[in-house]
C-alpha cells in the first residue's frame, strides 16, 4: 500500500531562458489549419454516429461486453501508464507491469507515450498559457480538440525543447513502442478488435469496424475532456487561482482523472485525486492491486493534513469529497 508522505520529483529540466508566462494567457494568434487532421477527426466522428446506430440496433450483447471491457483496459493505459507512471513518476513499476501498460496505451492510440509525456509535462509547467499545448484559456473547442487541428503555438515549440525527457528515452519499453508505433498501435487499436469481433461474435466487417471506430473516438473524447471540461466547469477546493477544477462526471468516464484541481495542486500524488470517498477512482484501485502483488512500488501520496491545509489556505471553500464542511454549499462556477 502507499506510504502517506510527500515526495516531490527533482527538477532536472533545463533552466527556462524565456520570459515567465503568467496564467491565464491567450495572446492573439493566426491559426494554421492542419487539414489532414481536420479530415481525420471529421471521419472519426461521422463514422461514430453510424457506429452508435449499430451499437444500439445490430451489435450482439457479446460485442457490447467486449468493447466496454476494452474501454476500461485502454483507459488504464493512459491514466495508470502514460499519465501517472511516466508523465509524473508518481510511482514505479516493474518490467511486467510496464509492458502491460505500454500495450494498453498502444490500444488507446493517443500517439506514443513519449509524445504524450512531453506534451503533458509542458501542460503542467505552463498550464493555461500559450506554452500549454491545449491552453484552456482559448475556450472549450480549442482545449478539447481544436489544438490538434492547427499547428502548435510557437511558445509550445520553443519551451517544449526545455522539457526533460531523459527518463523516457532511456526506457527500453517505451523505446520499443516508439520504434514499432505504426504496426503496434495499428494492430492493437484497430485490427485486432475488428477481427476478434468478426471471428468470435459473428459481426459483419461493417459492424465490427464501425464499433471499433466508435469506441476509439469515445476514448479520445474522454481523454480530451480532462483538458477541456476539467479546466472549465467545476469547483476549486484546493486552489481557486488556477483553472483546473473538480469534475466528477469526467472522473467517472476517465477512471478518476477529473479531480483536476487536486491533481494540479499535487501532481506527484499517484491517486491524482482527493482523499476520502473517491470510489470513482478506478485507476487508483488498478495501481493498488499491482502494488499488492508487488509490481508497483514507491507510491507517492499527500498526507491528509497537508491536503487539508492547502484547501483551507487557497481553496474556494467548497466541500472536499469525503470531508464535509458544515453549512457550506458549493456552487459550480
Amino acid at each position: 500500500m502507499a506510504p502517506f508522505a510527500i515526495e516531490t520529483t527533482p527538477n532536472t529540466e533545463v533552466e527556462d531562458p524565456f520570459p515567465k508566462l503568467v496564467a491565464p494567457q491567450a495572446a492573439p494568434r493566426k491559426y494554421e489549419i492542419l487539414y489532414f487532421n481536420v479530415l481525420m477527426f471529421s471521419y472519426l466522428h461521422i463514422a461514430s454516429l453510424y457506429g452508435s446506430y449499430l451499437y444500439f440496433t445490430i451489435a450482439t450483447w457479446k460485442s457490447l461486453i467486449f468493447y466496454n471491457l476494452l474501454q476500461v483496459l485502454a483507459c488504464m493505459g493512459v491514466t495508470a501508464g502514460a499519465h501517472r507512471l511516466w508523465s509524473h513518476r508518481s510511482y514505479k513499476a516493474k518490467m511486467p507491469l510496464q509492458i502491460i501498460l505500454m500495450l494498453l496505451n498502444s490500444l488507446t492510440f493517443l500517439n506514443t507515450v513519449p509524445h504524450f509525456v512531453r506534451d503533458h509535462r509542458l501542460h503542467h509547467r505552463y498550464s493555461d498559457t500559450d506554452a500549454d499545448p491545449h491552453n484552456a484559456t482559448r475556450g472549450f473547442f480549442y482545449s478539447h480538440i481544436g489544438w490538434l487541428m492547427v499547428k502548435k503555438h510557437p511558445e509550445v515549440l520553443r519551451r517544449g525543447k526545455l522539457i526533460d525527457m531523459s527518463d523516457i528515452y532511456a526506457n527500453r519499453v517505451l523505446r520499443f513502442q516508439k520504434k514499432y508505433a505504426i504496426p503496434l498501435i495499428g494492430t492493437l487499436c484497430f485490427v485486432l478488435p475488428t477481427i476478434i469481433t468478426m471471428h468470435f461474435f459473428e459481426e459483419s466487417l461493417n459492424t465490427a469496424w464501425h464499433l471499433t471506430i466508435l469506441c476509439y473516438t469515445f476514448r479520445l473524447n474522454v481523454v480530451f475532456s480532462v483538458n477541456s471540461v476539467a479546466h472549465l466547469w467545476g469547483n476549486k477546493p484546493y486552489d481557486k487561482k488556477i483553472k483546473p477544477v473538480q469534475n466528477y462526471v469526467v472522473s467517472y468516464f476517465a477512471g478518476g482523472e477529473g479531480y483536476h484541481n487536486y491533481h494540479h495542486s499535487f501532481p506527484w500524488d499517484y491517486r491524482a485525486a482527493e482523499l476520502g470517498n473517491n470510489w470513482l477512482n478506478l485507476t487508483t484501485k488498478f495501481i493498488d492491486f499491482f502494488a499488492w502483488i508487488g509490481w508497483a512500488y514507491d507510491l507517492k501520496a499527500v498526507p491528509e493534513d497537508i491536503a487539508h491545509l492547502k484547501a483551507i489556505r487557497t481553496g474556494d471553500g467548497c466541500n472536499l469529497w469525503g470531508f464535509k464542511r458544515d453549512n457550506n454549499y458549493c456552487k459550480i462556477e
